[in-house]
């Protein structure tokens, strides 16, 4: 038995004894992994899991993703950020039911071809759903091959070129996608990103790094930089009903509804930007504002701190294609970003006085 084929088995059969039991990993049918794997780009496993089973559950099918409205696609989806995955879902799924039979093509040039299908999704379905020999590359394939190979630098695409040579030479013939998930699965409970646990890893006998001792400083540690981002929210309220307007289709958060408000400039009290942001928003004129609630979110990179206030305007705006005036029991079925679904919520308990 050669070295590469000794790594592989012993990885395999540690992630045969070990590997968690997950819902995506009870079924071979390719459009539940599809679905699984798209979900588990940047979020955790433990996050996923139940947007998985509410997400087969209300779409069991490509056809049923196919025919459902984006707008409930989105809801759905709420949550899980990085909206353009589940848009890219929607659209993949309307060229699989009229170019593929309502399957999902077994070839990966024809995978490549989909909407949303990247190197590392092509891969990922290709092996785990068809037992093709394709490699895959994500943060904990990354990290293990680094740390396999003792390569220093941080651990971005610029490792992928020697990573992707180890892989190739690494991957088996046959049951390439258990080596695949057995690689995702030893970085996220052993080889982890802090404190990994090479007493307990099945192939520290190939690694280089545990061999040198330099496991805990490759990859070179990132600083985090975090950016906080205020934002000034208006609550505008006639009757029982709120206004929310609709974000462009393209950019961050496409696409979704949300109160509106924006940035709090410098030298700008949050009722100052608010007043500002109507008018150029809604073209109104606030005559009073009263502070509600401050709420908190976090994107990749910032953390966003929303000012919300109950405002009086000297004229409401008129509902259009972009913007809709609606109770509280619908505000709960149009897909939010975090932040505004946070604050719908928080009027679901304490609803405000009509006015």
């Amino acid at each position: 038995m050669n070295k590469r084929t000794s790594f592989s088995r012993g990885l395999t059969g540690w992630y045969k004894k070990s590997a968690r039991r997950l819902p995506w990993r009870e079924t071979r049918d390719p459009y539940k992994i599809w679905i699984s794997e798209v979900m588990l780009q940047q979020t955790t496993v433990n996050a996923v899991i139940p947007y998985y089973e509410k997400w087969i559950k209300t779409f069991p099918t490509v056809k049923a993703l196919k025919n459902a409205p984006l707008q409930e696609i989105l809801k759905t989806w709420q949550g899980l950020g990085y909206y353009q995955r589940a848009k890219n879902l929607h659209k993949a799924a309307q060229t699989i039911c009229t170019e593929h039979g309502r399957k999902l093509p077994g070839d990966p040039q024809q995978l490549r071809q989909l909407p949303g299908f990247g190197p590392y999704t092509t891969g990922a379905v290709a092996s785990i759903a068809f037992d093709l020999p394709c490699t895959i590359i994500d943060a904990n394939v990354r990290r293990v091959v680094m740390r396999l190979l003792a390569l220093g630098g941080y651990a971005d695409t610029s490792q992928d070129q020697r990573i992707e040579k180890f892989l190739q030479k690494a991957i088996p013939r046959k049951n390439a996608g258990t080596f695949n998930q057995a690689l995702m699965e030893l970085g996220a409970l052993i080889c982890r990103n802090r404190e990994p646990l090479c007493l307990l890893c099945p192939v520290k006998a190939h690694c280089t790094a545990y061999r040198k001792g330099i496991q805990e400083i490759i990859p070179k540690p990132r600083k985090r930089i975090i950016q906080d981002l205020d934002v000034a929210i208006g609550i505008l309220q006639r009757g029982n009903k709120y206004l929310v307007q609709k974000r462009p289709s393209k950019g961050l958060l496409a696409d979704l509804w949300e109160f509106p408000g924006g940035k709090i400039e410098k030298r700008e009290t949050p009722q100052e930007a608010l007043k500002r942001e109507l008018k150029e928003e809604l073209d109104i004129e606030v005559t009073s504002s009263r502070y509600l609630m401050n709420v908190q979110h976090f994107y990749t990179k910032f953390r966003v701190n929303l000012r919300v206030f109950h405002c009086q305007p000297k004229s409401y705006p008129k509902a259009n294609s972009l913007r809709k005036w609606l109770p509280i029991r619908e505000l709960v079925e149009y897909p939010m970003p975090s932040g505004s679904a946070k604050i719908v919520a928080r009027l679901q308990k304490e609803p405000l006085t009509i006015s």
